[in-house]
């Protein structure tokens, strides 16, 4: 498909394998830059290995993203952007958003109710159905690990306001299928606060000051530093709170909007390097000056 649209043959060369075969391309001499996405343990691994071996590495890591509603917030659109930003894909991307911190607990009340509505509405089909928000999520595996973690927050304490663990598809009962899941009360030092789950669960923490230190504290409180956004019509005050925020890209009134002319890329053990922009350029381009005396 790639020289069906016009790429020269060699440009794109599919190697399948495992980690012997990612060793094999982290150590040859004649490959000089390595990209990788996937989980922070794996990026480090290409990371330090790549770099070992004297070659220019970007390594995507993992990912817990955390969306800070402040009391201005508009919650129409908060409520509409969280949908597609925690449920869409089924969760399974980096970007998404599992963890929402209302600031105050009449923002948080509210925007429970309004999220559980929300919910209701959401349809969950197949990947072709048009009219579905997401579909199955990749495996079996995977869909039970999603479970797991579902058990393991009502274990620590969260209230599992939804539950989308018994969620089955007419027709498709064996398919890998889970139902969006819905949280209240979780807290930092939770799991479900603090490791990437990868599927639709969102959770909400109510932090009750409007200190935006502390506020922006709270969002940092994660091993993860890949995005974050902010909902308030206060923009100036939006844009303090993003300047103290750990992560590689802060979203105000948004989330998630990538222009491939700005750099994207983690913080912490969201990984290294950058795509898009002119830092990603820069990451495959190796700089030499050239100097004649005459």
């Amino acid at each position: 498909q790639m020289m069906d649209a016009g790429a020269p043959e060699g440009v794109l060369t599919e190697a399948h394998g495992d980690k012997t075969a990612v060793d094999a391309i982290l150590q040859h001499p004649d490959i000089k830059a390595v990209s990788f996405v996937g989980s922070s343990d794996i990026a480090h691994y290409v990371y330090s290995q790549g770099t070992l071996h004297n070659k220019r590495v970007q390594a995507m890591g993992g990912a817990k993203n955390h969306g800070i509603v402040m009391p201005d917030a508009d919650l129409d659109q908060v409520v509409k952007d969280l949908s597609g930003a925690a449920f869409g894909s089924a969760g399974e991307r980096c970007m998404a958003l599992p963890v929402v911190v209302p600031v105050g607990k009449a923002v948080a009340d509210e925007l429970r109710e309004r999220m559980v509505a929300e919910i209701d509405t959401l349809k969950v089909g197949l990947s072709n159905d048009a009219d579905a928000q997401y579909g199955p999520v990749v495996s079996a595996a995977h869909r039970q690990k999603i479970a797991d973690y579902i058990q393991i927050g009502k274990d620590e304490g969260a209230e599992l306001v939804v539950d989308g663990r018994d969620f089955k598809l007419q027709g498709y009962e064996q398919g890998f299928f889970i139902g969006p899941s819905f949280f209240d009360g979780v807290k930092p030092g939770m799991k479900t606060y603090q490791e990437e789950i990868f599927g639709p669960v969102l959770a909400i923490e109510t932090f009750d000051t409007h200190d935006l230190e502390a506020i922006a504290a709270q969002a940092n409180a994660t091993p993860y530093g890949l995005g974050a956004s902010i909902w308030t019509r206060d923009i100036g005050r939006g844009q303090q709170l993003a300047a103290q925020i750990d992560a590689g890209t802060v979203t105000v009134n948004a989330h998630g909007g990538i222009d491939f002319s700005v750099p994207f890329g983690g913080w912490k053990k969201s990984g290294w390097g950058y795509e898009f922009g002119r830092e990603g350029i820069e990451e495959f381009t190796a700089i030499k000056a050239v100097g004649v005396e005459f």
